[in-house]
C-alpha cells in the first residue's frame, strides 16, 4: 500500500514529458508502455507511471481482451481454490479456522440486507447487544459489500453471501493489481500477472480470509495507490481530487481499516520520497496538495456521519482490548511459511504469529532473497528504493514494541514503542502492518519483471534464456508461498424454528427472542439465520468497557439470568430457584426487551427446561425448540 511505482523511461520519439516526481515514489511523465524496451541505463532511469497505454482496442473481442479473460479466469479458480471447501456444503460448513468471525461477518451482511429492506441505519443498531445494541463504525462495518450483495443475502441467505465475498476478494484483489500494473504502472503484461498473483495470493490475503472480508477487500487498493501517484502531475486538481475523493469514500464503506493502512503506506513512501528527493518532494507538493485538498472536502462531505458516529457515537470505544503487543509477528515469520501454505503446515507458524489469521508475512526465504537482488539490482530506481523503504518500515512496525527472531519474545526495543499509544494507531492490529509489505513486495517483484523482460526485447541474444531464468526464479521462490486450500468444519445447526420463520408468530420484528443458554455465538448465528429479523442478548463485537469508560472490550457483561442459564447448561449447578432469582429472570427479560425465550436441543434440555419453567411458567413446544411466550411481563 504505497506510491512507489514503476515503469520505464523513454529516450526516443515520441519524447518523453519532463520528468515530474510522485509523491512518495518517484519522477512520473507520461509514457507509452513500450518505453519499457527502452535502452536507457538504469543509472539515468527514473520509475515512471504509464499514464499512455496503447491506443484502446474498439473491437467488441481482441486478443488483449482474451488475455484479460484467461488471467481473470486463473484468478478466480485460484480463490476457489483457497475457498472449495466451504462451497461443498454452503450452509452446512464453515470455512476456515475462525467460525466466531465468520459468525459475525455473516450477521453484518445479514444486518447489511436487512438495513437496506428496511430503510434503517446502517451505522448502529440495536439488533445485536439488546437493547444497547452495537456501533458498527467501531466494529467491521462493511456496509459498501453488504449492500451490494443484499440482493444473494435475502435469495440465498448470509452464508452464500460471505462465501461468495471471501471467493471474489481474492480474485478481485489479484485482478485489479493487474490492471492497474498494465495498464497504468509498468505498461508490462508478465510483470502484471506476476504483480496481481503476489498481492492477491500472499499468506496475507489467504490467512485473512479465515474470517476477515474487510482486509481481503483490496479490490480498490490498486486504483487509490494509482491515483495518489497521479496528484503529483495533476494539471486538473479539481478533477483529479474528486476521482480520488470517490475513491477513498468508497473504500471508506469497504474498509476503514484498509483505507488507513494505504494511508500508512502513501505517508511512509512520501517520507521516503522526501528524504531521497527533498527538493523535488517540496516543489511537487503544492500540485499534489491542491488535489488533495478537493479529495479531503468530498470524503469529509460524505463521511462526515459515519465518522461520528465512529468517534462520538453511541456504543464507540476508544483503542483495542488487551496489549497491543499480542498481536505482533516475529522477525523469523518473514521467512518462514504460512500454516496454509505448500511450503507450510500445521507448525510452521507455531509462536511467530498471533494466530492462524494474522500471518501476514511468511514469504519464505526465496521471496526474501529475491525481493533483495531486485533492489540491489534496481537499487538506481528512486521508486525501487521508495519501495524497500516502505517495506522494511512495515515489516519493523508489524513486529510491535520489540524485535524478536523467534516465539521467545525479546528486551530489544522496537520503533513501534514510540506509536504505540497514538490515537488510532492504539486501535490497530500490529501485525496487519505487513499488509504494506506485501503489497511493497509485489510491486518490487512486477517491476524486476518488467525490467528484465524489457532487457531481453533489447538483446534478443539472450531473450531465451533470461525469460527461462526469470520464470525459473519466479516460480522456485514463490511456488511453496502459494496457499492450500482453508480448512472447513461443520456448522452447529440452527433450529428450524428459526430457519422457516416460524419464530414470527411468537416475535414482533425488532423485538428480542432470548436463546437458552445466553451465548454469544448461539445469539449471532441465530440472528443472521433469521436475517437480523430479531434482536438477540449479548453477541460477538466490540464495545466500550461501560457507560463510563470507553475502553474496548469484547462484547458485554452478561446479565445475572444469563450466567446462571450457562451454568445450569454446563451442568455445574442444579436447576433449583430462589425468589430473588426468578425476579432477577423477570427483570433480565425485561431489559432485553424480550418476546421469547427459546430452547433448542441441550445435553442438559431437561434441567435447562425446569429453570425456566419456574420462571416464567409452563413452556409450550413449537416445532423443533421449547418456547416460553414472556410477552406478558416485557410489554
Amino acid at each position: 500500500m504505497t506510491t512507489a511505482h514503476p515503469t520505464g523511461k523513454p529516450t526516443s520519439s515520441p519524447p518523453a514529458a519532463p520528468p515530474e516526481a510522485v509523491a512518495g515514489s518517484g519522477t512520473a511523465p507520461s509514457v507509452p508502455p513500450a518505453a519499457l524496451a527502452s535502452p536507457t541505463p538504469a543509472a539515468t532511469r527514473d520509475p515512471l507511471v504509464t499514464d499512455a497505454p496503447p491506443p484502446p482496442d474498439r473491437r467488441w473481442w481482441s486478443g488483449r481482451r482474451l488475455v484479460d479473460l484467461i488471467v481473470a479466469v486463473a484468478f478466480v479458480a485460484g480463490a476457489l481454490w483457497v475457498t472449495g471447501r466451504g462451497w461443498l456444503d454452503v450452509d452446512g460448513r464453515l470455512l476456515g479456522s475462525r467460525p466466531d468471525d465468520q459468525g459475525f461477518n455473516e450477521w453484518m451482511l445479514a444486518y447489511a440486507a436487512h438495513a437496506v429492506s428496511n430503510l434503517e441505519n446502517p451505522f448502529f443498531t440495536t439488533l445485536q447487544n439488546a437493547p444497547d445494541g452495537v456501533n458498527l463504525m467501531s466494529n467491521v462495518g462493511m456496509q459498501l459489500p453488504g449492500i451490494l450483495l443484499t440482493p444473494v443475502t435475502l435469495l440465498g441467505g448470509a452464508p452464500l453471501s460471505y462465501l461468495l465475498l471471501i471467493t471474489l476478494n481474492l480474485a478481485g484483489t489479484a485482478f485489479a493489481w493487474y490492471w492497474v500494473l498494465d495498464r497504468h504502472l509498468t505498461g508490462n503484461r508478465a510483470a502484471a500477472v506476476v504483480g496481481g498473483l503476489f498481492c492477491g495470493f500472499a499468506p496475507a490475503m489467504v490467512t485473512h480470509s479465515n474470517g476477515h472480508p474487510h482486509i481481503t477487500a483490496q479490490w480498490l487498493v490498486p486504483f487509490l495507490v494509482w491515483r495518489i501517484v497521479r496528484m503529483t502531475r495533476s494539471v486538473a486538481p479539481v478533477r483529479d481530487g474528486l476521482i480520488l475523493g470517490a475513491l477513498v469514500a468508497t473504500q471508506f464503506f469497504i474498509s476503514v481499516e484498509i483505507l488507513f493502512l494505504v494511508a500508512l503506506g502513501a505517508l511512509m513512501a512520501t517520507v521516503a520520497h522526501l528524504a531521497l528527493r527533498p527538493r523535488e518532494t517540496v516543489r511537487l507538493a503544492p500540485r499534489a496538495l491542491g488535489a488533495l485538498a478537493v479529495a479531503g472536502g468530498l470524503v469529509l462531505l460524505v463521511t462526515a456521519y459515519p465518522l461520528w458516529m465512529q468517534f462520538a457515537g453511541p456504543q464507540h470505544r476508544i483503542g483495542h482490548p488487551g496489549d497491543p503487543d499480542v498481536y505482533t509477528l516475529r522477525v523469523r515469520s518473514f521467512v518462514a511459511y504460512a500454516t496454509e501454505s505448500i511450503g507450510g503446515g500445521p507448525d510452521s507458524a507455531q509462536g511467530l504469529a498471533p494466530n492462524t489469521t494474522e500471518q501476514a508475512s511468511f514469504y519464505g526465504w526465496p521471496v526474501v532473497v529475491l525481493v533483495a537482488a531486485a533492489v540491489v539490482g534496481l537499487r538506481r530506481e528512486l521508486a525501487v528504493r521508495v519501495l524497500a523503504v516502505v517495506a522494511l518500515v512495515s515489516g519493523v512496525f508489524a513486529l510491535g514494541s520489540t524485535l524478536s527472531w523467534g516465539p521467545e519474545k525479546s528486551d530489544v526495543p522496537a520503533p513501534f514503542a514510540l506509536l504505540r499509544d497514538l490515537p488510532i494507531v492504539d486501535a490497530m492490529v500490529i501485525a496487519r502492518f505487513a499488509l504494506i509489505t506485501t503489497v511493497a513486495f509485489g510491486l518490487l517483484l512486477a517491476l524486476a519483471v518488467a525490467r528484465l523482460d524489457g532487457l531481453a526485447a533489447r538483446v534478443p541474444q539472450v531473450a531465451a534464456p533470461l525469460r527461462l531464468l526469470t520464470a525459473a526464479a519466479l516460480v522456485g521462490a514463490l511456488l511453496p508461498m502459494l496457499p492450500t486450500p482453508l480448512p472447513a468444519k461443520g456448522r452447529v445447526p440452527v433450529p428450524r424454528f428459526v430457519t422457516s420463520g416460524e419464530w414470527r408468530g411468537h416475535v414482533a420484528e425488532g423485538r428480542t427472542l432470548v436463546p437458552v443458554p445466553v451465548h454469544n455465538m448461539t445469539s449471532i448465528n441465530w440472528g443472521s439465520a433469521a436475517l437480523t429479523g430479531f434482536a438477540v442478548p449479548q453477541g460477538y463485537f466490540l464495545g466500550p468497557t461501560s457507560p463510563t469508560d470507553d475502553t474496548g472490550r469484547w462484547g458485554t457483561p452478561p446479565r445475572p439470568t444469563a450466567v446462571l442459564l450457562t451454568a445450569i447448561g454446563a451442568g455445574t449447578r442444579p436447576p433449583t430457584v430462589s425468589a430473588a432469582e426468578r425476579d432477577q429472570a423477570l427483570a433480565d427479560v425485561r431489559w432485553w426487551r424480550a418476546d421469547a425465550v427459546v430452547l433448542p436441543r441441550h445435553a442438559h434440555e431437561a434441567e435447562l427446561k425446569a429453570f425456566l419453567d419456574a420462571c416464567f411458567g409452563p413452556g409450550q413446544r413449537v416445532r423443533d425448540v421449547w418456547l416460553w411466550d414472556v410477552r406478558p411481563v416485557t410489554r
